[in-house]
């Protein structure tokens, strides 16, 4: 059966501070570990008012500490804005003190406006292959600059993409891929495809290993799902039209008007969302992995209180085992 993990942002609201955030992050990390969900990453981006997980690993050394079995991992570190070596000194340090727990996902985008993408000092997309192979090095021991810590760890690197460039990169690399389905659910197949048709084994995998990230939000009731799920649909219109704010609650954005282009715009980029019960999310997460043939699943929920996101995972959770109980 598909393994479910967690993607999170450390969620800024309206009535929350970033100090708040990151421990709500903490929080989530706990539950999810509490709940048996397989990894818990957190997402590197830039200039956003409603995200704290600029820094992730930073965050990823608190989180581990703070929690005991789960994987953590950055889903992912944008490499076009850092120099490999510091990721790999970075990511070596974490594995070396938590062995085996570390998961390292790379991204080609900066994950930001392109004013914040220039005042990071790098940003050149063009160089990353490149740059995944020389950060590999790092940790092989067979660069001709040591990283320490970094040589002889192995973080689990993965693969992320949104398109399909990341896809063929990473069969031919042989490496784990993961595709946010939450940004571009029209090219998940496309991707796929590629993925497969061009994966080689290497020492780091023998056959392709696929995870689809998904937005979800879980209720008892549909209604209260829907209401809930308000002020993360608002976040992904404010952020695909370059208005990117902190969290709205849900009443505000229940009283909120929208424009018709606004409206329609929030049906299409939302349609993807799995919201509902937990039969609901459970039925729309395995038509999800049945299309994609998806190995993990990562959840992205945001919802405006800490609770609610934890009840998400945990009712997504509980339901998971209760089908496998059925089925078995």
């Amino acid at each position: 059966m598909v393994t479910l993990s967690v993607l999170d942002l450390a969620t800024v609201t309206k009535a929350t501070t970033p100090s708040q955030a990151l421990a709500e992050c903490t929080e989530m990390a706990r539950a999810a570990e509490a709940s048996a969900y397989k990894r818990f990453w957190v997402a590197e981006h830039h200039g956003m008012a409603g995200v704290a997980s600029s820094a992730p690993a930073v965050l990823l050394a608190h989180l581990a500490s703070q929690t005991e079995k789960i994987r953590v991992g950055a889903g992912g570190v944008m490499l076009p804005n850092h120099a490999p070596l510091v990721i790999a000194e970075q990511f070596g340090t974490l594995e070396a003190l938590h062995p085996n727990r570390i998961d390292l996902g790379l991204g080609r985008a900066p994950g930001t406006d392109p004013r914040t993408a220039r005042a990071l000092g790098r940003g050149d997309a063009e160089r990353f292959p490149d740059d995944v192979l020389e950060l590999m090095s790092y940790f092989k021991g067979d660069a001709p600059v040591v990283a320490m810590p970094g040589r002889g760890e192995h973080p689990e690197v993965w693969l992320l993409g949104s398109s399909t460039y990341s896809a063929q990169l990473a069969g031919y690399l042989g490496l784990p891929f993961s595709f946010a389905y939450h940004f571009a659910p029209d090219l998940v197949h496309k991707a796929v495809e590629l993925y497969r048709s061009s994966f080689r084994p290497s020492t780091v995998l023998a056959e392709p290993h696929l995870m689809i990230a998904v937005t979800t939000l879980c209720a008892p009731e549909t209604e209260e799902a829907e209401f809930l799920a308000g002020p993360m649909r608002l976040s992904t219109l404010l952020l695909r039209t370059g208005r990117p704010e902190p969290m709205s609650s849900p009443e505000e954005v229940a009283t909120r008007g929208f424009t018709h282009q606004e409206a329609e715009f929030l049906r299409s980029a939302t349609a993807n969302h799995v919201v509902g019960t937990p039969k609901d999310v459970v039925e729309g997460l395995d038509a999800l992995a049945a299309s994609t043939g998806a190995d993990e699943l990562l959840l992205s929920t945001r919802a405006f209180g800490i609770d609610d996101r934890i009840r998400s995972l945990q009712l997504v959770a509980q339901a998971f085992i209760e089908r496998s109980a059925e089925e078995h």
